[in-house]
């Protein structure tokens, strides 16, 4: 697949496929078994799922760029504290 039109790589692809799957999850997940009434947190914020997905999206993107700008490449690292990020909002926020 010629994908030179547009400058994508296979890692920008596998980004947006990774967000796409996450949101049609929690579309499916909210289908089959809704969230209810919200959740408070350590925060003392009420958030549902669909708050909590994008706090750990917004989170992972600013872990993302400050690694970028503290450390460079490559982003190992910051995927590890990304991944440890966003189970910890969807556990305790």
């Amino acid at each position: 697949m010629d994908l030179v039109w547009m400058a994508w790589t296979w890692p920008t692809i596998a980004f947006f496929v990774g967000i796409f799957l996450a949101i049609a999850t929690m579309g499916l997940l909210e289908y089959r078994r809704a969230g209810g009434a919200p959740r408070r947190g350590i925060l003392g914020l009420d958030t549902t799922r669909g708050d909590r997905l994008f706090v750990s999206l917004l989170g992972s993107a600013y872990i993302m760029l400050a690694w970028l700008g503290l450390v460079g490449s490559p982003l190992w690292g910051a995927v590890i504290i990304a991944i440890l990020w966003t189970i910890a909002v969807f556990r305790w926020v």
